[in-house]
């Protein structure tokens, strides 16, 4: 069988493995039917977990569309803890303390921080458990950020 066959059976295959058979609707013929059975697929699912993973910045500004990003890292909660977040296990652990919430990381008791205006924003964007992520906030000043965010955003 030529390469474009192969290629086309290939797609049309794992196409059918990932969304199963389209009812009532045929997928195109790229190919004239070959004479010899196609090797049988099975569907792998890789998790059971729904996904976490997120992209987690920092700016120093008012917002994230007025600063541009100081740094950035990975997380990825499921199914187990990885990224290039310096503490993914805590990470993950205190997110899924909140639900996915990320404006109730709580805030560190007994911590004292000047009043000194430098502001810190941070963003958490992609997918917790399956549902979209878009957070953003900006604290007054560093201090006041790695009191209020936990291990999240201490990176």
């Amino acid at each position: 069988m030529p390469i474009t066959a192969r290629l086309a059976t290939a797609i049309t295959l794992t196409a059918t493995a990932l969304l199963g058979p389209l009812s009532g609707t045929a997928l195109p013929s790229t190919t004239a039917p070959s004479t010899t059975a196609p090797a049988a697929t099975t569907p792998s699912t890789t998790s059971l977990y729904a996904p976490s993973a997120l992209v987690l910045t920092v700016a120093h500004g008012d917002s994230a569309a007025s600063a541009a990003p100081d740094r950035a890292v990975t997380l990825s909660c499921a199914p187990k803890p990885s990224g290039t977040h310096p503490s993914t296990a805590l990470a993950c652990s205190q997110i899924a303390g909140v639900d996915g919430d990320f404006g109730k990381l709580s805030i560190e008791e007994g911590a004292v921080c000047t009043r000194k205006y430098d502001p810190v924003t941070v963003t958490a964007q992609g997918v917790w458990r399956g549902t979209r992520v878009a957070y953003e906030r900006t604290f007054a000043n560093e201090c006041v950020k790695r009191t209020e965010s936990m291990a999240v955003f201490a990176f």
